[in-house]
């Protein structure tokens, strides 16, 4: 069963890795997307920090470790329509479109009370309702915060050269200033800033944004122009003390949200949905209670150590290109040379990135 409300309309866009693309094909919704999405088939970072050490330029590309492309990148409004699509077709789904107005939970049973008056009980309940869960706070599972003095912009933009398929990310002493990659001459763009930065860049009309971003773009992609639409919004990171409890199981941003960097937020999601719809499937055919304790501790422990090391990673990269302390400067660079040089190293980074060790 799926309950949802009216959502506002998400401006940004998702690169889907390889691992995520498997379980939107598996599940049947990727048939539905794919027209819409562009392949990523090579990831370059540039330093554009204009410190006094300075990293080497680092290319990654998705032939090296046997793919086409290590993923796409589609926007979140055609994701959703194309997922909407496949379950509209699931004969077994059934969709209420209602707001959750309250849970509560019952030795047996999770009750679900709705704004239409209606209740629905159930055995289990995954929240996938965002970083403001209510499935969190009704499973009363604490939830710790950590802001980062940043702000992302994310947008889209036209651009008078082509992307050749290929993801760019500046890393400016603010933060990553990355391109990736749409269908035809267009590219979304996450932009992170300082927060009088950002101040600044949203008092911007478009035309002057657009020579902002093709001057950021150190004009690679030529004549840029921004298509309607921007979204501003502050960078944090925060986890749930535990991924399930109380016949409620968490997933995405009710779980755990970190910054938009090396794509990676939507992409742990997916592999929490996967996880739990395995499990709850598993215990269905044997006849065993969806909600138990003991499921609900296997899916908070296969999860955690993915998300723990994502987390951390892009924790210490952001935090690395904020530092003005010189040896952590020369060890982010020393590790980028490193990438660049040691071809078996760049390929199990690149392995680990699309389809990582914690998440088999």
């Amino acid at each position: 069963m799926l309950i949802g409300g009216l959502a506002a309309p998400d401006r940004r866009t998702t690169a889907l890795l390889a691992g995520s693309l498997a379980i939107l094909e598996n599940n049947g919704s990727w048939r539905h997307c794919a027209a819409k999405a562009a392949p990523l088939r090579q990831l370059r970072i540039v330093d554009d920090t204009g410190r006094l050490i300075r990293a080497p330029e680092v290319k990654f590309d998705a032939t090296e470790i046997g793919l086409d492309a290590f993923g796409y990148n589609i926007e979140n409004t055609e994701l959703l329509a194309g997922l909407n699509e496949r379950a509209q077709a699931l004969p077994t789904l059934r969709r209420v479109d209602a707001r959750l107005r309250s849970v509560e939970h019952a030795e047996d049973a999770v009750i679900l009370h709705l704004d239409s008056g209606a209740t629905v009980k159930a055995p289990l309940l995954i929240g996938a309702d965002g970083r403001h869960s209510m499935c969190r706070a009704a499973a009363d599972i604490s939830w710790s915060v950590h802001l980062y003095p940043q702000s992302a912009l994310a947008l889209t933009f036209r651009h008078s050269r082509p992307h050749h398929d290929c993801s760019t990310e500046f890393q400016t002493a603010e933060g990553p200033f990355t391109q990736v990659p749409l269908p035809g001459h267009r590219s979304s763009l996450v932009w992170v800033l300082t927060p009088r930065r950002a101040a600044q860049v949203a008092q911007m009309d478009d035309a002057t944004l657009s020579i902002e971003i093709e001057r950021g773009c150190h004009s690679i992609f030529g004549k840029v122009e921004l298509e309607p639409g921007r979204s501003m919004f502050p960078l944090s990171v925060a986890s749930a003390a535990t991924f399930a409890k109380n016949r409620i199981a968490l997933v995405g941003e009710a779980a755990h949200v970190i910054p938009p960097i090396g794509a990676q937020g939507l992409n742990l999601g997916l592999r929490d949905a996967e996880k739990i719809a395995a499990l709850s499937s598993a215990a269905y055919r044997d006849g065993r209670d969806l909600g138990a304790e003991h499921i609900l501790t296997q899916y908070d422990k296969a999860r955690r150590g993915d998300v723990a090391g994502r987390s951390l990673a892009i924790d210490l990269v952001n935090r690395s290109l904020l530092s003005d302390f010189l040896p952590v400067q020369a060890a982010r660079g020393a590790g980028l040379y490193l990438l660049d040089r040691i071809g078996p190293l760049r390929r199990a980074v690149m392995r680990e990135g699309v389809a990582p060790v914690a998440a088999r």
